[in-house]
């Protein structure tokens, strides 16, 4: 905290010596100065004295004088240390959003206590969002994987579990296409023990009332390439984040095939975005996008080996911002990734 009072103060002579002054002394200001998250380090438990532990904590809440106090006080008067804290203020907008990474001791500070003590804050500040994530002690989040016939981003995300590169538990993977039992997916899947679920969908009947049975008891799902339209009343009716991806190419290339479409138009830039689902398609709030070239060198293989490249990247890198709780509605379709 001693960062953030010397900019606050270095500001503040500034305004003086200018005669302005703002309310607040910064819109977005990372205190830790930490590099994009892709080049965030995670944090390895290993470097840690063994009596010490890793937490997160994220807050949205109406912006008032004192929040950041408050939460270095919460954290510092049960022993904690915060090492490392982001903060997003918008531009003339009365709202306030943060992300703190700290240490401390379970014997002096309990996980019960924790959750305790930033509940009380919630409620003083009147907080719309206030979640805790300790990653030693808490569950690792349950998720189901939806997928159809393509097999690269569910390969990725099932060679991402077996690595321990994404901190996940998958308790299923579901598709409307059915495997055969010897393909390498099928084989993965009974080596680790995780169930397969084949869901007959047709164009009248999407067997959402069974994919409901099958994900109630997960955290959030997600979509490697699931090719049938979630309805709103499915996403009502669940009620937890689905996390979706797809290729950059729309709008402009639509249907089937978007790749050849893209490829023959003569495209030179190609992406990837994952997203939040909603009810209105493909226009849920953007968590991660990521883009790359294609040159006349290209041919149609290339062409959709970069752009396949590029959606697992893309998603893992969101499922992985999801989990480190870096991500924060944000407005009514944006989202604030810090």
């Amino acid at each position: 905290m001693r960062v953030f009072k010397r900019l606050c103060s270095s500001f503040l002579q500034e305004s003086q010596k200018s005669r302005i002054f703002t309310k607040r002394c910064f819109v977005s200001l990372n205190i830790s100065s930490s590099p994009p998250v892709d080049e965030v380090p995670v944090l390895d438990p290993s470097s840690l004295p063994p009596s010490l532990t890793h937490g997160i904590h994220v807050f949205n809440c109406p912006d008032e004088v004192g929040i950041v106090a408050k939460l270095s006080d919460c954290i510092a008067s049960r022993g904690g240390n915060i090492l490392a804290a982001e903060i997003f203020v918008p531009h003339k907008k009365q709202t306030f959003y943060s992300r703190s990474e700290f240490v401390f001791d379970p014997s002096k500070w309990p996980r019960a206590q924790i959750d305790e003590d930033f509940l009380k804050l919630s409620t003083r500040f009147k907080a719309v969002r206030s979640v805790v994530r300790v990653p030693d002690l808490d569950p690792k989040y349950k998720i189901a994987v939806l997928a159809s016939k393509q097999d690269h981003c569910l390969v990725d995300m099932l060679l991402g579990w077996q690595d321990g590169r994404l901190p996940v538990d998958i308790k299923c993977v579901i598709s409307n296409h059915e495997r055969g039992p010897n393909t390498h997916v099928m084989r993965f899947l009974e080596r680790h023990g995780i169930p397969y679920h084949h869901l007959g969908t047709t164009k009248d009947d999407r067997c959402e009332e069974r994919l409901l049975d099958l994900v109630q008891d997960t955290d959030f799902l997600v979509l490697a390439r699931y090719m049938q339209v979630l309805s709103g009343n499915f996403l009502e009716t669940y009620g937890k984040d689905v996390i979706n991806i797809h290729h950059g190419l729309l709008p402009s290339f639509k249907g089937g095939n978007p790749s050849k479409q893209a490829f023959e138009a003569g495209v030179k830039l190609i992406g990837a975005t994952a997203h939040f689902v909603t009810k209105e398609l493909d226009e849920g709030p953007i968590i991660e996008q990521m883009v790359d070239t294609v040159s006349h060198r290209d041919n149609l293989l290339s062409f959709v080996q970069k752009s396949q490249n590029l959606e697992k990247q893309c998603l893992a890198k969101a499922i992985k911002s999801y989990c480190q709780l870096r991500v924060l509605p944000y407005e009514q379709n944006r989202t604030v990734v810090f």
